[in-house]
């Protein structure tokens, strides 16, 4: 007979050290010095608290959302040794961020632990570890810029790009090969017909099963589709998201407009997209995470 405790799946990011904490200054030295150079600086500056990098706003909230109904849990994966990694702990300590978990691979990929980490999201700085996450089925992404600017005080707020991130890329392929009027002609043809599921569909839907558990006032999560689609191929993506029974809070259809404003106005904890030229736009404001998945991602397309 199955056990009857509570068996609700939590919540798992797993997130960089230089995703969570500004470590620009020493990874400068390690580039530059090397390695030795790197672990004596780490050691030297044990005490010194590392300030809050691209990622640090994120966890901070998600973290303030564990209970027992949402579970939620941080993992730290870290190329650094678990010597050199003691400076990274000491801040996590001293920001009273409740991280129990992680892994120190001295120079190792770190994507290869998130199978057993379970986790729903990775977070990186390293972009190959992202890739290889990617290609493995995670929802993965690469920080971009020094963090937000913008945030909401309180309200945990996450925006996400729609084709290659929440959706495949199949109608971003029409678009790069064929031209807009394609694209357009096949969003119009193919409007009733769900998109396939892009690499991010699983963390937004685990976010929609905690929004759930909360009242409509009030609650502490509110999630942006912000997408370069306008009418009238945003009937396709309104449908799609019906047919996967996930609230998305706010869709903003902007036609090829500059998002950053938008993310700006919306006030994201982080943005996630596929396109480099929107992620530069959404890192003057809110902190961004690179998806490197999709054709345009691609050195040629096929």
């Amino acid at each position: 007979m199955a056990d009857t405790v509570n068996t609700k799946r939590k919540l798992v990011v797993a997130i960089s050290s230089r995703a969570l904490f500004d470590l620009d200054e020493s990874h400068k030295i390690y580039k530059q010095a090397g390695v030795e150079a790197y672990a004596k600086h780490q050691q030297e500056n044990e005490d010194v608290v590392l300030k809050p990098g691209v990622g640090f706003t994120l966890v901070k909230k998600l973290l303030a959302l564990n209970n027992q109904n949402n579970p939620v849990d941080v993992i730290l994966l870290s190329r650094n040794s678990a010597d050199t990694g003691l400076r990274i702990f000491n801040s996590i300590e001293h920001y009273g961020l409740k991280i129990e978990r992680a892994a120190f691979t001295r120079g190792e990929p770190t994507h290869t632990l998130l199978d057993a980490f379970e986790a729903d999201l990775f977070l990186s700085s390293h972009y190959e570890d992202v890739q290889k996450a990617l290609e493995s089925g995670f929802a993965a992404a690469s920080i971009v810029g020094t963090g937000s600017k913008h945030t909401h005080k309180k309200q945990l707020r996450i925006a996400f790009d729609g084709d290659a991130v929440l959706f495949s890329d199949e109608a971003e392929k029409v678009y790069q090969q064929h031209g807009i009027d394609a694209f357009s002609k096949n969003e119009e043809k193919f409007a009733n017909v769900e998109l396939k599921s892009g690499p991010f569909k699983c963390f937004l839907k685990s976010l929609h099963d905690i929004q759930s558990s909360f009242p409509e006032q009030d609650n502490p999560i509110r999630t942006a589709l912000v997408t370069a689609r306008g009418a009238p191929s945003h009937k396709r993506v309104i449908h799609t998201m019906r047919a996967w029974d996930i609230r998305i809070d706010e869709s903003f259809f902007l036609g090829g407009l500059d998002k950053g404003m938008f993310l700006k106005k919306f006030g994201a904890d982080i943005f996630f997209d596929d396109q480099h030229k929107h992620c530069q736009s959404a890192a003057q404001y809110v902190s961004t995470g690179h998806v490197p998945n999709g054709i345009t991602n691609k050195e040629t397309f096929t």
